[in-house]
């Protein structure tokens, strides 16, 4: 078992509905040291990627893509879900599907912030269904940019999303995929980590003691 799936093992709730609440130490309160660790953890499995941009969309994902970003030493782009005064030129448009607030929005990246020349890492906090990362996704290949791979904190395995996803050819690395949830017990149960994972937590303790989304995945541009 990894530091993540402990975490939330210790302080996650389960709720009616497959609604895993993370909101004490992932995204609402967020633990930075947890975090930074989330970042290490993900610049190792995407070691020698050339990447030099990180993608998320807001608000959920922003803190872990912002501490991962300084693991790579690369800037930080975050989609936004409506458009706003601050927002000016030609922009990239993506309509997705939110699992968790249950409504669909246009999420929106200025064009001038995505070039042919980024070599994208895609963040975010969960993926259930796999409607915002394929929305990313293409807001990224629209740009003519190169998406390098896709890190994800908590991945419901009990979900399509992840098999869309890894069917689309792209390095999806979650960092916890939970394969089911039990609301009347509080009960979860995590799909087995790599060798490589469990080696590193080993050694931590010894150290301390297929669908698809349809219309919902549109992508287009404004100008």
């Amino acid at each position: 078992m990894n530091f993540l799936e402990e975490r939330i093992l210790k302080d996650g709730i389960v709720k009616e509905g497959n609604v895993l609440k993370v909101d004490s130490f992932l995204n609402h309160q967020m633990d930075i040291d947890l975090l930074d660790e989330m970042g290490a953890e993900f610049k190792r499995r995407f070691e020698g990627k050339p990447i030099n941009k990180i993608l998320t969309i807001e608000a959920s994902g922003i803190g872990i893509a912002c501490i991962t970003a300084q693991h790579f030493d690369v800037p930080v782009v975050f989609a936004k879900k409506s458009e706003s005064i601050n927002l000016d030129g030609d922009m990239y448009v993506a309509e997705v599907e939110s699992f968790t607030h249950k409504c669909k929005n246009h999420v929106i990246v200025a064009q001038k912030f995505l070039t042919p020349k980024d070599h994208v890492l895609i963040i975010d906090d969960f993926l259930a269904n796999g409607c915002a990362l394929q929305g990313l996704i293409q807001i990224v290949q629209s740009s003519g940019a190169t998406v390098e791979g896709i890190g994800i904190a908590i991945e419901k395995g009990f979900q399509p999303g992840g098999q869309i996803i890894r069917n689309l050819g792209f390095q999806l690395e979650s960092l916890a995929i939970v394969d089911g949830m039990d609301a009347s017990t509080g009960q979860i149960w995590f799909r087995e980590q790599p060798a490589a994972d469990r080696d590193k937590a080993e050694s931590r303790e010894e150290t301390t003691a297929e669908k698809t989304c349809g219309d919902f995945c549109r992508s287009s541009t404004l100008d």
